[in-house]
């Protein structure tokens, strides 16, 4: 698996598990119990992961829609 999005933005994580589900690209959301544990202050990001098959092809649908993947 590779890290396709990190942000701390609770929004921006939503949208792009919509979009890449839209795309029928498979996610797992990483650090989701990290942030909760921390307070939701914040602090730590989550990640979305993708398969290495699926990268790019997940970045590109990132990119088209105005978020930017982690490279």
């Amino acid at each position: 698996m590779k890290q396709l999005l990190s942000t701390n933005d609770p929004t921006e994580i939503a949208f792009a598990k919509a979009l890449l589900q839209g795309e029928g690209i498979a996610t797992f959301e990483m650090d989701v119990n990290m942030s909760v544990l921390e307070g939701s202050i914040g602090v730590i990001p989550r990640r979305i992961m993708v398969a290495d098959a699926e990268f790019e092809s997940a970045a590109k649908a990132l990119r088209e829609n105005g978020l930017t993947p982690y490279e």
